[in-house]
């Protein structure tokens, strides 16, 4: 009986943790603004490394969660103030066999390291729009100051 008892035990946990899991990313990913995305979080082989996960854009901020983790918080933040993307290139060796075959890869400096992120081809240009747009509320440096617009 001691067997059957540890087995029922056993997969009540299996089945509240795939619970908790579906819970958890329907909680974070309910508001919108959500976008696949692997993060580059090794890189001692090349074309290895690679988590994937979900972003959610937030105010000046770009949160990213991974795939499957009991954390409720994001694994990584990364702030569009500091955040500039290095260059641009497609998947080689290693990564077409651990990533879809239209993602791009991103190489990005921020204030604390440089990051690796990769995303959808489709996705580059919303994410290259959020990073250069101003954050909402605040006059772009770009724009010239409302005084000097002639009236309407």
């Amino acid at each position: 009986m001691e067997i059957v008892e540890g087995i029922g035990i056993g997969i009540a946990v299996i089945l509240g943790a795939i619970l908790f899991l579906f819970i958890r990313r329907a909680v974070v990913t309910r508001s919108g603004g959500i976008i696949r995305l692997s993060v580059r979080t090794s890189t001692m082989l090349d074309g290895r490394g690679w988590s994937p996960g979900f972003g959610r854009f937030v105010g000046d901020e770009l949160r990213w969660y991974r795939m499957v983790s009991f954390a409720v918080r994001p694994k990584r933040v990364l702030s569009r103030e500091g955040l500039n993307v290095e260059r641009r290139r497609l998947p080689e060796g290693q990564e077409r066999m651990s990533m879809p075959a239209d993602w791009v890869i991103l190489r990005c400096t921020s204030r604390h390291a440089p990051v690796e992120i990769a995303m959808a081809r489709s996705t580059v240009t919303g994410f290259l729009s959020w990073l250069e747009a101003a954050p909402p509320g605040a006059v772009s440096p770009r724009l010239a100051p409302q005084q000097d617009w002639p009236a309407a």
